[in-house]
């Protein structure tokens, strides 16, 4: 029988090259079983984001192509799941472009809240596929990546990436997601932690806290893959200030950052995860597989729906604020010091500064200055 197209826009044509980065790729494999052999007729959805050289940050346009490659991939009767991923080593991603925002939208209220009315529904058109999502974590995961992440069905990271929040200390709130998807993942008190503080976890804390579906070594030395050598994985410490999952401290995280500079970064075993996860997923009903993947989601889209708007609306006048001074700090900062100075906006505020051009300057990082 025939089909009716159920696409919003006719897919690209194939080009005669593939697109520049930064961009979305979007590609279907053959689904394999475990001995390698193909099957006839099913395939798997890849939509990758394609800008390794800001680190898998998408800017406007590769976020209508991931809302238009969710929605192709849903209507799609051949697609078995979608792994959703990012270019390179590096990062999953780490939200949106920071150029873009310091450089468009800081100091354009109405610009923003259209843009993030795009990221509503790149983040909704995850939650609203068809298909199991899942995120293939091969790097950091930080800010919108880590929202658009959690709006994913699954995570499989390798253990070398992080996860984090970049938002009150770069001039925003995490209200594209995290504030509604991590409690849940975590609790009250980790999401509170991580949301307010911006401070990065560890993959294996990330795993011990329920944020992860799986989790692989990937730093090969020596030809032998080892567990990643910045983080607490051998053991917990009865008594003492550090667990599994954190961040090594003094001689031993030196001695981490040697043996991490020996090694190199092996994403076969992640690859070979994912294919296991998607495996599994195929062999059950696609139609009972769908409506579970529904009634689990509206865990997530029971906080999203009731908060997406309002969120929005805040967002977008912040940037006329504190988000134009976090992200302009970000994108114009010295390497070493990218955050506006925060007690001297604090004091500022308290002598009754208004917010305007002139304090926007005066909190903003330089060049040259500790």
């Amino acid at each position: 029988m025939s089909f009716k197209d159920h696409l919003l826009v006719d897919p690209a044509p194939a080009a005669a090259s593939p697109p520049v980065p930064p961009t979305v790729r979007y590609q279907t494999t053959p689904l394999r079983d475990p001995e390698g052999g193909v099957v006839d007729g099913l395939h798997v959805v890849r939509i990758t984001l394609d800008n390794p050289e800001q680190l898998n940050s998408y800017t406007t346009a590769m976020v209508k192509q991931v809302i238009l490659g969710m929605r192709r991939a849903s209507a799609d009767y051949r697609a078995v799941a979608v792994v959703f991923s990012g270019a390179g080593t590096r990062a999953f991603c780490t939200g949106g472009n920071t150029a873009e925002y310091a450089e468009h939208y800081a100091g354009r209220p109405d610009e923003y809240r259209q843009y993030m009315r795009l990221f509503n529904d790149m983040v909704s058109a995850i939650l609203a596929c068809d298909k199991p999502v899942i995120c293939r974590v091969n790097g950091m995961r930080i800010a919108g990546g880590q929202e658009i992440g959690m709006a994913c069905d699954f995570s499989v990271a390798q253990d070398l990436a992080v996860f984090g929040q970049a938002g009150p200390r770069h001039g925003s709130a995490p209200d594209g997601g995290s504030t509604d998807f991590l409690p849940l993942f975590v609790g009250i008190e980790a999401a509170m932690e991580s949301c307010t503080l911006c401070e990065p976890w560890s993959a294996h804390r990330a795993a011990r806290l329920g944020l992860l579906t799986r989790l692989v070594p990937a730093l090969r030395v020596d030809g032998e893959l080892v567990p990643n050598p910045l983080v607490v994985t051998d053991r917990w410490l009865e008594g003492g200030s550090q667990v599994y999952g954190d961040w090594r401290r003094g001689a031993e995280r030196d001695a981490g950052k040697r043996l991490l500079a020996r090694g190199e970064v092996d994403l076969a075993p992640l690859d070979a995860a994912v294919d296991e996860l998607v495996w599994k997923l195929a062999n059950t009903m696609p139609g009972c597989l769908t409506k579970t993947l529904e009634s689990v989601r509206k865990h997530k889209l029971s906080h999203w729906n009731e908060n997406r708007e309002s969120n929005r609306a805040w967002l977008a006048l912040n940037m006329m604020t504190e988000g134009r001074a976090g992200f302009r700090a970000f994108h114009e900062g010295p390497r070493e010091r990218r955050e506006a100075d925060f007690l001297l906006l604090r004091r500022r505020l308290a002598e009754g500064a208004a917010w305007g051009p002139e304090l926007t300057a005066e909190i903003l990082p330089r060049r040259g200055e500790p």
